[in-house]
Formats: C-alpha cells, structure tokens, sequence
C-alpha cells in the first residue's frame, strides 16, 4: 500500500498523507454480507454517556467478516479487496465453488485470484487459516485464536503480525506485537500473513474535519474544566494544587490512568513475558 501526498496550497493539505488505495479492487460491498450499523454517540441503554468523543460521523453498514473461517477444506477464490469503513484493515471477498461468498481480513500481497483454505489440511501459505500446531515456527500469523472455535480475536489491525515462536506440550507460543509472549491451545487457528495496509500508522489526516467524518468529536482536557465537571477541573488559571494534575476518581471510577487489570487475572498464568518487560 502507498500514501498520496498534496501541494501544499492549503494548510489543511500541507503535512497531510491519505492512503492512495491502489489495492482497492472492488468499490461496492456485497450487500448481502452487510447489516445496519446504529450510532448510540457513546450513550449506554440508558442515555448516559459512558464513552466520550463519539459522535456524528458518515454512515456505515456492518461488514461481516468470518473471523472463524468457518468452511474447512475447501478452497475459495479472492474475487476482490475492498475497504471497510469499520476497521483499519482491508477485507477480502472470498467465493467457494458453490457461489457462498464470505469475507475475511485481506493479508498483505493477498490478489485477486489467489485461492484460500481453511483447515487442518492446508498448506502454511498466505491466507489460509490452520491450527497453530500446524504452521511452522517463526511463521508470521494473524486473525488468532484465544480459544478453540471462537473466532479470531488477537492480531486484526492494520499492518499486525504476531510470530509463532514455539511450542509446549498442548500450548503454542505467541509473540504479538506488543512485545508480548502468550501461550495459546495449540488447536486453535491463525491466519498465515501479515495483515495487509501496512502504511495504516503513517496517515496524517491534515485537519479536524476529517477526524469528524469519523464520527471522533473533540477532547477537552480535564485542567480545562469546572470542579463539577471533572475531578481535575477548578483552580486559578493552570492549577496543580487544589484542583489540577493529580491522581484523583472520578464518580465512575479512574480518571487517571492507574492500572486496573485484576492481579488475580485467570489469563495470567499464560502470560510468559509481559509486554513492558526489560
């Protein structure tokens, strides 16, 4: 994937880098693999607010991805890379021999034509989905796992590549990208590949309309606010006393950034290197 820079005629065009979307085959998505995609401008199922900065943007329908890849042994064909408003990745649409369509996450160097299987017979090779005993090690993977016949949970953004690094007894090891080493059921499937739009992290939107067509309104700092308003809000102008940067609760609960992953996690035990370790 590339990035399209402007002329800086602009401002808003001067730093601003948008992907050119070459790989973009097929521009209308199969209707049939859509569904409606309410807004809730980040209000619970009873009107409050409990997740800021959502709001407005251009509509979307959901794409429904098989992030189980669900049809074993049986080799499909890509009929096209399309975009998905809904996550960074680009999506591929896959046809069996029957005529069912489906899609899944789109590989790096995944085209058109190609063909992709999913099962315990497939072959380790770009875009086919098997159970981790059967890639070989330091293979990169993607669209992984947590538990069998889940579904893909790990591994789905943008540019994304965990790398198999081992195996002990039932689990396999799994370095994802932050670093992390995991241990995961060796019966449970990933993707071959690296998720594909690589140059995701290096978009540089060049203004806050379009950071609004994504439906992200604007953050004001908690400094900036009244003592009712925020927990860090008061004082007289930049304040780090009586009202200002400190490490206070809000009424529904950190405001902060303290830790609030339980230490008594049922997961930890299959964590073997956590992702901050030195």
């Amino acid at each position: 994937m590339a990035l399209k820079t402007f002329k800086p005629n602009t401002p808003s065009n001067r730093f601003k880098q948008l992907p050119a979307f070459e790989e973009i085959t097929k521009h209308t998505p199969e209707r049939s693999l859509t569904e409606a995609l309410r807004k809730s401008g980040g209000r619970n199922n009873t009107g409050r607010i409990t997740c800021r900065h959502i709001g407005g943007g251009h509509k979307r329908r959901y794409r429904l991805i098989d992030f189980k890849r669900s049809r074993r042994d049986e080799a499909a064909n890509v009929v096209g890379i399309e975009y998905d408003p809904n996550r960074s990745a680009r999506i591929a649409l896959i046809q069996f021999p029957d005529g069912q369509k489906s899609y899944i996450l789109a590989p790096a160097n995944l085209e058109v034509g190609a063909k992709v299987t999913a099962g315990e017979k497939a072959q380790p090779e770009l875009g086919n989905a098997l159970p981790l005993r059967n890639i070989p090690l330091g293979t990169q993977i993607h669209n992984i796992e947590i538990n069998p016949a889940q579904g893909g949970k790990l591994v789905r953004a943008a540019g994304q590549a965990a790398v198999l690094s081992n195996r002990e007894g039932r689990y396999a090891l799994i370095r994802l990208p932050s670093g992390e080493i995991r241990k995961i059921l060796a019966d449970c499937y990933a993707t071959i590949g690296q998720v594909g739009n690589t140059d995701h992290m290096n978009v540089i939107s060049g203004k806050a309309g379009r950071t609004r067509w994504l439906g992200v309104r604007p953050t004001v700092r908690g400094m900036c606010m009244n003592p009712i308003d925020h927990p860090n809000g008061g004082g007289e102008g930049r304040s780090k006393s009586g009202g200002g940067r400190q490490h206070l609760l809000s009424p529904w609960g950190h405001a902060k950034g303290q830790k609030t992953r339980s230490k008594k996690k049922h997961s930890n035990r299959l964590i073997v290197q956590r992702r901050n370790a030195k």
